[in-house]
Parts: C-alpha cells; structure tokens; sequence
C-alpha cells in the first residue's frame, strides 16, 4: 500500500484548483495545509503538493524524462469517467488522445487522460 505521494509543483494556487476539485470529486478529504504545500487523504493513502523553491524552475516538468510519467486513479463506474470528462471541458481543461478517447489505453481500457497545470499527465480508470 502506498503510504503518501509527494509532487513539487512550479505554482501551488493553479495546482490546488485543479487537485481539490479532482481528488474532492474522488472521495479525497483535505488533509494538511500550510503556507507553501497541501495534502488530501483517502483512506490511509495521502497525496502531497508542495510549492517548489524558485532555485529549483530552471527545468521545467515532462514526462518523458526520467521519473514520473503519469498519475492513474479509480474510477467508480463509466459513468464517473464521462462526468469527470465532462467538467475538464467545461472547465477548458483539454483531454488527451481524444481521436481515441475513452478508450486511449485500450478497447477495454475505459478512461480519461488530461494534464494538470505542470503538464503531469493524470488518468482517470473505470472498473
């Protein structure tokens, strides 16, 4: 079981729209908050987003590069995949792979693919 998960991000208020409004929409509970970083806890796993020190932007995040490629979480049905895709558009947030969307990672492999304000690719999976 992963204990916690901890991502530097170049500008701590873009990310925190985008993650509460997700990870809320998941079930995620805040967790802890303080002036430069923020986490949400589902239930014994927490996800941390901390702001990171300006010294450190000179490179900016892809996911291409050695490291992290992409963040996948649990779906609760289809039907939560359609209308988590549903609120990216409607909040302008593009959808990646959409000639093949939902099925971008497979003909059973039901999912929505998008990226948050650094560009770290997230996916969303249907049982």
């Amino acid at each position: 079981m992963l204990h916690h998960l901890e991502i530097y991000v170049s500008n701590l208020s873009k990310s925190i729209k985008l993650w509460d409004w997700f990870l809320t929409e998941l079930g995620y509970n805040p967790y802890q908050k303080w002036d430069s970083g923020i986490s949400w806890k589902h239930g014994e796993t927490y996800l941390v987003f901390v702001q990171a020190e300006e010294r450190f932007m000179d490179v900016s995040y892809h996911r291409s590069r050695v490291g992290l490629n992409h963040l996948a979480f649990h779906a609760a049905s289809r039907e939560q995949v359609d209308q988590i895709t549903r609120k990216l558009k409607e909040k302008g947030i593009s959808i990646l792979y959409k000639d093949k969307h939902p099925f971008a990672g497979g003909d059973s492999h039901y999912a929505v693919f998008f990226e948050d304000p650094d560009r770290i690719k997230v996916e969303l999976v249907a049982p």
